[in-house]
């Protein structure tokens, strides 16, 4: 048998493997760094769903959205969570993914909200977002959706990169250097509350800069992924007061490739193992049927879509 065909067999077979409806020996989750959401999350997902599918889940801790988007492309994982904006950007090749777009991933469901959280040390005398002028200040890594939303949030308060004395340091690397003294803020955008301000906070007082509603009305008509949310009193140690801000959407997305059953049993055990996911992460609260397919600028894999066309929460 010639090489091309032996080649040309390899991949039919590789491809039918997914979507003909073979179980996959395993699965792979794309999360974030080990201090955040994403990855506390992903271990719950991973534990319950694996079980329920019958199929083990194996979790990657990542650079978060922007690397999670190259990894399923690359089909280096099959399920990852990223942000809404961040999908948005790949799938249109603009900012962060600018002049290259990517199109291998689909949406399967909005899981919770990605709360923009705006830190600043409680003796720096910063009290605003306008304050920040001047100001050493992280905005994560280079090139990750953190660093897009904080250049948005600083844009509707008319603020540049070029304002603020900039670091480029993910939340570890941020809240070691918020320890230290070395930057006076930084902006965290996950779940409210995210495990790295949670153990910041007992160390290091520090204060929750509010977005207020003319400049949450004037980045959402700007970036309408945005919506408006508040991080209620005692989210963290100490926070006496309602903060105002807003949110993006972290999103479980996965390869095309993985058959329809397989993301149709993934989807409808989501949701119906909501009580177990309440009980292993804070964030399983905010799942819900209607919230999933919101926001949602990407196609859904047809597993889901023929999920939510069941359930009645798309037409």
């Amino acid at each position: 048998m010639k090489k091309g065909v032996i080649i040309t067999l390899i991949v039919l077979l590789s491809f039918c493997f997914f979507t003909c409806g073979q179980k996959p020996s395993q699965l792979r989750l794309a999360t974030g760094s080990t201090t955040g959401n994403y990855y506390s999350y992903g271990i719950a997902l991973a534990q319950i769903l694996g079980k329920k599918l019958n199929i083990p889940i194996s979790i990657q801790s990542t650079g978060a959205s922007h690397a999670n988007i190259h990894l399923i492309d690359s089909e280096s994982v099959e399920l990852a969570i990223v942000q809404n904006d961040v999908m948005d950007y790949a799938w249109n090749g603009k900012e962060l993914f600018s002049g290259q777009s990517f199109k291998g991933f689909s949406a399967v469901a909005a899981l919770y909200p990605e709360v923009c959280q705006v830190i600043a040390a409680a003796d720096s005398g910063i009290e605003t977002i306008n304050d920040l002028r001047g100001r050493k200040v992280s905005v994560g890594d280079p090139g990750s959706g953190t660093e897009f939303n904080a250049r948005q949030v600083l844009e509707c308060y008319g603020i540049s990169f070029d304002d603020i004395d900039i670091e480029y340091l993910d939340f570890a690397a941020s809240e070691a250097a918020f320890i230290e003294g070395r930057i006076e803020a930084f902006f965290v955008i996950a779940g409210a509350p995210t495990p790295v301000l949670s153990d910041l906070v007992s160390i290091k007082s520090m204060q929750l800069l509010n977005i207020d509603d003319v400049h949450a009305d004037i980045l959402i008509r700007a970036y309408p992924y945005y919506s408006r949310t508040t991080i209620p009193p005692e989210t963290y140690y100490r926070q006496d007061s309602e903060v105002r801000t807003v949110a993006v959407k972290a999103t479980l997305i996965a390869s095309p490739k993985l058959s329809e059953d397989i993301i149709y049993r993934l989807t409808k055990n989501l949701f119906e193992s909501k009580i177990e996911l309440e009980e292993a992460h804070i964030k399983g609260f905010d799942l819900s049927r209607s919230y999933a397919v919101e926001g949602i600028s990407v196609p859904f894999h047809p597993g889901a879509l023929k999920y939510y066309r069941e359930i009645g929460a798309i037409r």
